[in-house]
């Protein structure tokens, strides 16, 4: 598991405290009761690279698949929901790649499956007007929404490349600034920081706020442009109990998807609205509308991206050698894909 970062993995999200439907209202374990007397629990993130649980949600689309409304706890980040996953509070959540690896890893392979993509891209280093290429970056200070994260090992790996140092103690040519996304907003507009190597919508937040500027658009940085954000996981437990609930959910996830790409103004609208219920917080439509447009919502996992990302933080020195085989399950996905007339998607 990533190293010094127990418990710290961190999926994108916004900084909100846990609301509508916490861990309180999910209940215990489903032991003896059937998938209709137990309804499936679900995670997910307020954050809009979360849009297709928002959707899924709000639109009534997964309680159509499932039978009944799944029971919906909402978290910040990557940790709390794994070790809800762990505990038997959820069977199943929206989450990152670094924690979909982290608890693979904690596992031993026995905790969870990645069984669907949710959204890919949607990251970028955005900087002040004056740095123009990598070497500008000497003595800066950049932003990373956590230590270890799969931005945080994306622009170490990213600036080793480019023959810059950014070690973890905060010295070498680069200074990484590991620090809450909101909090970026802030030291950014005070000066505090150079830039930031963050997902959206806070990229686009910095570029129309406080007039930062793109210098790389991570998708230039992966094979056709894509890599994972967000992904599906479930419980290995409730995956053997409930086959047929796991393949409603994905059934509920794949027309998510698609009412998200064939109706974006909507889209865009109903992901707002819950993001202001669950944290008061809406974007601005601005925001909102950038924030979109680099975002690529998909089923397909980009498992390829995982693992080269876990390679990433294994070489700088974030991950120690771990065996991600068996991470996937995708035959539900494919087997709803396929009788979708979709094309299928490979755990390769």
């Amino acid at each position: 598991m990533l190293r010094g970062l127990r418990g710290r993995f961190a999926a994108v999200s916004l900084t909100v405290l846990v609301a509508a439907g916490t861990l309180g209202a999910c209940g215990g374990d489903d032991d003896g009761k059937s998938a209709a007397d137990a309804p499936l629990r679900l995670g997910y993130f307020p954050n809009i690279t979360h849009a297709t649980a928002l959707v899924g949600v709000e639109k009534g689309i997964f309680a159509k698949h499932l039978g009944t409304a799944p029971k919906t706890a909402t978290f910040n980040a990557g940790p709390a929901a794994v070790e809800a996953l762990f505990s038997g509070a959820i069977d199943a959540t929206f989450v990152g790649p670094n924690p979909s690896i982290n608890a693979w890893s904690k596992s031993h392979g026995k905790a969870i499956h990645i069984i669907s993509g949710a959204a890919s891209g949607g990251v970028s280093l955005v900087v002040k007007s004056g740095i123009k290429s990598p070497k500008d970056l000497r003595g800066k200070k950049i932003a990373t929404p956590q230590l270890g994260n799969t931005q945080d090992v994306a622009i170490r790996y990213w600036l080793k490349q480019n023959g810059l140092t950014a070690n973890k103690d905060g010295s070498g040519d680069v200074k990484i600034v590991p620090q809450e996304n909101a909090q970026t907003l802030q030291t950014y507009a005070q000066g505090e920081i150079d830039g930031a190597w963050v997902p959206e919508p806070y990229a686009s937040r910095l570029i129309l706020e406080n007039k930062a500027v793109k210098l790389v658009d991570e998708k230039t940085l992966w094979p056709n442009g894509k890599f994972v954000i967000t992904n599906l996981i479930v419980s290995q437990s409730y995956e053997k109990k409930h086959p047929e609930q796991v393949k409603k959910l994905i059934q509920g996830v794949v027309e998510a998807t698609d009412y998200i790409n064939q109706n974006k103004a909507d889209a865009e609208k109903i992901s707002n609205d819950a993001l202001a219920k669950l944290s008061g917080k809406p974007l601005k439509q601005n925001v909102l509308d950038a924030a979109f447009k680099e975002i690529d919502f998909t089923t397909d996992p980009v498992a390829s991206s995982l693992v080269t990302g876990a390679q990433h933080a294994e070489e700088i020195g974030l991950l120690e050698k771990t065996d991600l085989a068996g991470i996937y399950n995708l035959k539900a996905l494919n087997d709803v894909l396929k009788a979708s007339g979709k094309a299928q998607v490979s755990d390769k």
